[in-house]
């Protein structure tokens, strides 16, 4: 017996995107059971902790856990009944708690399982692997020890998680506790290796550094934080170079390390996707979404949940797209869909069911399996979207977002806000705090005296929100551009007050189609820099500097620069519109099919939390620069939860054990 490691991320010819490496990965080498060329399956249990029952949930489906031979999962924390006759596999954190629970497991005169086979979500300490070790009796029922280096949970083929969700109160803290934001910052690299080692990526690590506002500043923690969640995670991969068979020794893709007070305009902003409007404006759980259906007795409506995830080919098509052009597109489907479908055509018709003939009641027969899946997603899509320009309309959101708009691009400014303020009384409570905090971001000298509390008061603001205001300071000065400059840089002082100043610019060739998507992330500009090497170097330092011949100059604005000794050439699926305008199969199990070449992946990762803006601009790069994008982030954050840690932000809060290095 020995530990292995992560093994070959190759699984065909065929390029997979990261969900479908960790998926398979999961699946064939953890779960696939050994059948010595037998195709009968030998059924064992298997027993994860919280952290990865989610990142297993994220990526596989129950029938496809059970497909691979597993007749039952268990919680590691939880009693458990003894199976003695039956073998487990253990995919676990390696923890203490973990190991010793594991170890009480397979001990004693009566072990719960005959034989155990346990993957670790993450590298193992040599402290556990003695302590494993000097017990000789649950040594002898091991079957096999492997570190998976899985420790993240896919949110989307494009996005990833660290499951850090108290990382923007921990580590942007007024009362700076180093300890803390050290073992936070610690745990969140361990994890993001976690992908690169999965992926079999070695990349180009870049961060945002640390910059003083002159020289007699000195820095703080919070300044530092990108550099030293990039000098944490380098250190992780230079031990996977060591440790992980076919690991690359030479760069295959790039590394953005960021922070969540790179741009704080993003997560307050009203976005105008679907997506972000679903987020925003109802009550969703993560993806899952719970709306009323008829009663089949004709009673009180019940509640029904779905998810809106990638397995929804409709909210794949659409979630990227303006909410206007998404309801444009929904009505057209809904109007394509009953014009084709002859169940869709008799529902709609006039007639009744004593009416139809022989002839007609075949047809529908023949119709409805696939009338009745595809007509409940196309109402579900339908009924969303009624329900969010219901909201828009009802808040009065199209002219608060205008106004959002202008003052980010500096067509509006204090007095606007002042003269929206008093005129404007239907806007939510939640609303008119977005619209300050993103005022206090533009102008926080603004808000250091009179001015400010003024304006606070006209927007009736409680004090938890007097709060949330405040600590908008926490993150930094948005990097405004002066209206009246034509150098194009981004001065940090603010000396001119009576210049309207702008913290988005214009985007040179790019027209908007629909009204008020204007707005773009930060993020955006700076994956389109990095992917040409226009990155300024000594805002953005490399870890591993590339060599001078790394982008070349002769490529075109549009080209992808050429990482040297790639390992493979990746390929991204594109997406195909049946006849009657809809997607009947899963967008996972198409992937395979409809390749287009691509170069080198870019991984950006936004500690303190990352946004729904941030994830489309993701998806649009990868199309714009031919260059998979993928977000990851220590969570993901909608506008409610970032006000909610805003407000916290100097709340000692308990730190989780999922934080804690041990």
């Amino acid at each position: 017996m020995s530990f292995s490691d992560s093994g070959s991320s190759s699984y065909g010819g065929d390029y997979k995107n990261f969900r479908q490496i960790t998926r398979e990965r999961l699946l064939c080498e953890m779960l696939r059971p050994e059948r010595n060329g037998s195709s009968k399956l030998t059924w064992k249990v298997l027993v994860m902790d919280k952290f990865t029952v989610k990142i297993m949930s994220s990526a596989c489906k129950m029938s496809e856990i059970t497909q691979e031979g597993i007749s039952l999962v268990e919680v590691i924390t939880k009693h458990r009944q003894p199976m003695t006759a039956m073998e487990v596999i253990y995919f676990i954190q390696p923890t203490e708690e973990n190991v010793t629970a594991f170890l009480s497991d397979m001990t004693g005169k009566s072990p719960l399982y005959k034989k155990a086979f346990v993957f670790f979500s993450s590298p193992v300490s040599r402290s556990l692997v003695n302590l494993i070790k000097k017990d000789m009796r649950a040594m002898k029922r091991i079957g096999g020890l492997k570190e998976m280096n899985v420790e993240y949970i896919s949110m989307d083929i494009q996005g990833f998680v660290t499951n850090n969700e108290n990382a923007l109160e921990e580590l942007f803290c007024d009362d700076e506790n180093h300890q803390r934001a050290d073992a936070c910052l610690n745990v969140v690299a361990k994890r993001i290796a976690t992908v690169l080692a999965s992926l079999k990526e070695y990349p180009f690590v870049r961060y945002r550094g640390a910059k003083a506002l002159d020289a007699t500043t000195m820095t703080t923690y919070r300044e530092l934080i990108p550099t030293k969640l990039a000098a944490s995670v380098w250190n992780c991969l230079a031990r996977y170079k060591q440790t992980i068979e076919d690991f690359p020794q030479t760069e295959t893709c790039e590394l953005l390390i960021l922070d969540r007070s790179i741009d704080q305009i993003a997560p307050l902003i009203h976005e105008w996707t679907y997506d972000a409007m679903c987020h925003d404006l109802l009550n969703m759980e993560g993806n899952k979404y719970t709306h009323e259906v008829p009663s089949k007795t004709g009673e009180t409506p019940e509640k029904k949940e779905v998810l809106l995830d990638e397995e929804d080919a409709i909210w794949v098509e659409l979630r990227d797209a303006h909410i206007a052009d998404a309801s444009e597109r929904l009505h057209e489907k809904m109007t394509n869909f009953v014009s084709k479908n002859k169940a869709a055509q008799l529902k709609h018709s006039s007639k009744d069911f004593g009416d139809l003939s022989s002839k007609d009641l075949q047809k529908m027969v023949h119709a409805l399996p696939q009338y009745s899946e595809q007509i409940d997603k196309l109402s579900l899509h339908v009924e969303i979207a009624r329900t969010i320009n219901r909201t828009i309309m009802e808040q009065g959101l199209r002219d608060l977002g205008q106004l959002e708009q202008d003052l980010v691009f500096g067509d509006a400014g204090r007095k606007d806000v002042i003269k929206f303020l008093s005129t404007n009384h239907i806007i939510s409570h939640e609303s008119k705090l977005r619209l300050i905090m993103i005022v206090a971001a533009i102008y926080p000298k603004k808000f250091e005296g009179e001015k400010g509390r003024k304006m606070m008061e006209l927007a009736k603001l409680s004090g938890d929100d007097v709060v949330a205001v405040n600590n908008m300071r926490l993150l930094g000065p948005v990097h405004t551009e002066c209206k009246k400059s034509t150098t194009g840089s981004f001065p940090l002082k603010f000396d001119v007050l009576k210049t309207k100043r702008a913290a988005r610019r214009d985007r040179v060739g790019e027209t908007q189609t629909w009204q008020l998507s204007r707005f773009y992330p930060i993020v955006e500009e700076l994956v389109e820099k990095l992917s040409k090497g226009h990155l300024p170097k000594q805002d953005y330092p490399c870890m591993n500097e590339p060599k001078p011949t790394f982008y070349s100059g002769s490529l075109s604005p549009s080209a992808s620069p050429v990482l040297p000794h790639s390992r493979r050439t990746p390929t991204w699926a594109r997406r195909h519109l049946s006849d009657d305008g809809y997607f009947s199969d899963s967008v996972l199990g198409r992937a395979s099919s409809g390749f287009k070449r691509k170069g080198q992946r870019i991984f950006v990762f936004i500690v303190g939390g990352a946004t729904r803006s941030e994830l489309r601009v993701c998806h649009k790069l990868t199309e714009k620069l031919d260059r998979e994008v993928i977000l990851g982030s220590s969570s993901f954050l909608d506008p409610q939860t970032f006000l909610t840690k805003m407000k916290k932000l100097n709340e000692e809060e308990e730190i989780s054990l999922d934080d804690i290095v041990i």
